[in-house]
This record gives C-alpha cells, structure tokens and sequence, in this order.
C-alpha cells in the first residue's frame, strides 16, 4: 500500500490551497489575509513568496496551471488576480496584483477558474456569484453576476468542462447548475445534457440536500454529465440529470465539506471526519468504497477498545474512553496527548480537497488535501482501505 506524502507546513490552520502546474509550489492560506507560496526544495516545503493585499481573512485561492495566474477571494469582500512580471527597478519577477471589480456587499467565500482560465467564478455571502472576465479596453476584469434564485450564502462553486455551465452549492440548502455564457468572451456552446439554449443565469438544474443541510461541496464528473454535492446533513448526492436520477447516500460519521472527483465513476470527499474517503459507482447506484487513510484500520485494531470501521473524529482514544464508560462503566486514566490524538494522519477538519497528479486517459491518480491541522497531505486514491462495521458498504 502507497504511503501518503505527509508535510507538516503550519502549526496553524491552512484555510485553502492551490498547487501551481508542475507541482514545484503551493499557495497557501493560513487563516489570514496574506498568501503564503511555499517552493519544494527537496522533501521540504519552504516559504519564498508572500503576497500582501487583501485586508480580511483569505477564503479560497487558485491558480490557473496555463496562463500562470493565481485569483484569491477574500472576507474583505474583494478578489485579486496576481500575475508574475518583471519589477520596473530589479528587473526580477514579482507577483503584483489586479483589483477585481466584484460589487458584492459581504464576503468573497470561493473562486475557481474556468478551464479556459478566460474568466472565473466568485461565490459570496450576497446571494450571489460575481462572473468576472477581463475587459482589454478598460484593462481590468469586470463582473456579472448570478443572482436568482439564490437566497442564502453561496459556499463553492464548480464549473464544466465547456467553460459555460457552473455549478453551486449554498446556505440554501440547495445545489444548482447555472449559465455564466457571456457573449464577448464565449463561444457557443454544443448542446449538452444540462440543455441547449444557455443565456446567461439560466437554471439548468436545481436540487435540494435530502435533510435540509448547507450544501459544502459541488462538482462535476469529468465529462460533465454527472454532479455531486456534498450537504451538513452527512451525505453525499449523485445526480444524473437526464433521468434525473439522483443518489442519496447518508453516512454515520461527520460531514463533508469538500469533493474532488478523480474519474467517471470514482470521487473523494472530507472535512469534518479528518481522513479523504471514496465512493464510486455509475447509474446503477453509488457506494461507499473505503478510505485513502490506511492509518485508521491499522490503529484501530491496535487502539484499546477501538472500534473498527469507526472514523475521524469517532475512534479517537478519549471517545472510545468515553463510550466505555457509558455503556459499560469502565474508567481510567491515560496519557493526556494520547488520548486526543485521532487515529488518521490528519488531527483536525480537512479544508479541501484537490487533484494533484493525473494519470492516463485523465484520471487523477493522486489528491492534496489540507486541513485545520496545518498539514498537507498527498495520496494515491488506487491505495483505498476498505472499512468495516457500520460504515462498510454504504449503499443507495
């Protein structure tokens, strides 16, 4: 089994991150308004850039691997697009930013550029999503923006590999496909199974989370065909929108707030369980496969009075202290820092989840994940474990 590449970057929370296109740096937030780019320098990660613009806490961060452009959204309700070019008095390449004019009144809460890297999507705490592509004429990047019928804060987007269709996911409880085809900039799209005429901020498709929970997390299968949200209410939705059909499925543990879809038939999602788990499956149905966190079933089966199967947050030393001493009046002490270590390699929420490595035919072969804990983490997504007990198996 394949061992995940395990840095320790911060002692403090990495809010979001975003690898460059060779995979030599990382842009990190640390739960601030400065972004951090840390260079690979052997097995280390060390810190040779920070940019300084925003004024409130960083929120997402991407960065376009083609044209080399980094975008960040931010709680001070602005986005910035940094460019690398040369200093008028060095002559050196520096980052230097592009003010985004998003005219939203509350936080920026995440941005992901198209494929194109022409334009890219900024969600808010508005109710709405800032559509911002670059003007030549004026030189700045100007924004259109998504509103009806959003009536809560949208938390991620996602957008299609035709570069029109986005996804979103929101404090609505719901996930929906939009337009965002803007004359000037997009050429027309070929029909697709989300609907033929697209003027921009038509609805192609509404779904509401099954128990009334924040939609976290959305996105599209590769093709396109497929999408998958991930709700507060612990489950993960499947939706095939030519039926529609749509797979619901529910787990026992806590929730997910962020996906990476890997291949057609194959995703990973974590968040609030600390450990990335697996779930594959096609039109016939959808299933929990396992866990990229081989740690968890190998510590748990040495961990007293673990119990297998459990994850994250669940089996971690001072719970099952805890659940013995309710249910079968067991007590005793133990080592302090034992008993709060969680038996996965992440110690806290991992923040997001992304692609990092990709194989033949564009299936990715490895994820990045990043978490409250202030480690970045790559896996192989082929080494999953499977896991027993009440989450093993996990079918709609």
């Amino acid at each position: 089994m394949s061992t995940p590449e395990v840095h320790s970057i911060a002692k403090i929370p990495v809010t979001c991150h975003a690898f460059n296109a060779d995979r030599s740096q990382v842009a990190v937030s640390l739960n601030d308004n400065n972004i951090q780019i840390y260079t690979r320098q052997g097995k280390e990660w060390v810190v040779t850039e920070t940019l300084s613009e925003h004024d409130k806490l960083i929120t997402s961060i991407d960065w376009a691997p083609n044209s080399n452009r980094i975008v960040t959204a931010s709680q001070d309700r602005n986005a910035y697009v940094w460019s690398l070019s040369p200093d008028l008095l060095t002559g050196k390449l520096v980052w230097k930013p592009t003010l985004v004019l998003l005219r939203i009144n509350r936080a920026a809460t995440f941005v992901r550029w198209s494929p194109n890297e022409d334009k890219f999507a900024v969600a808010s705490g508005a109710r709405a999503i800032a559509i911002c592509s670059f003007d030549p004429e004026n030189n700045w990047w100007v924004a259109r923006q998504l509103k009806k019928p959003i009536r809560s804060t949208v938390l991620s987007v996602d957008w299609h590999p035709n570069n029109v269709l986005l996804a979103a996911g929101s404090a609505d409880m719901k996930a929906r496909v939009f337009s965002a085809y803007i004359k000037d900039v997009d050429k027309r799209p070929s029909p697709t199974i989300w609907g033929e005429k697209l003027p921009f901020n038509t609805i192609c498709g509404e779904y509401t989370s099954p128990a009334g929970g924040w939609v976290h997390a959305v996105g599209f299968s590769p093709s396109g065909d497929v999408l998958a949200f991930a709700s507060h209410d612990s489950s993960i939705s499947i939706v095939y929108p030519g039926g529609p059909i749509i797979f619901n499925i529910r787990i026992s543990s806590l929730p997910y707030v962020t996906l990476a879809w890997t291949s057609e038939d194959s995703l990973v999602a974590a968040g609030h369980d600390c450990q990335p788990v697996v779930f594959s499956g096609s039109e016939q149905g959808w299933a929990l496969v396992g866990t990229l966190d081989g740690s968890t079933a190998s510590s748990a089966s040495k961990a007293t009075g673990a119990k297998t199967g459990t994850v994250g947050r669940l089996n971690s030393a001072a719970f099952n202290t805890f659940r013995n001493a309710d249910t079968r009046g067991h007590s005793g002490g133990g080592d302090a820092a034992s008993d709060t270590e969680l038996l996965t390699v992440h110690q806290n929420t991992i923040t997001s989840v992304r692609p990092y490595e990709y194989g033949g035919e564009g299936v990715v072969s490895k994820v990045s994940t990043t978490g409250v804990d202030g480690k970045l983490v790559i896996w192989d997504v082929n080494a999953v474990t499977a896991l027993a007990g009440k989450m093993g198996g996990l079918r709609v």
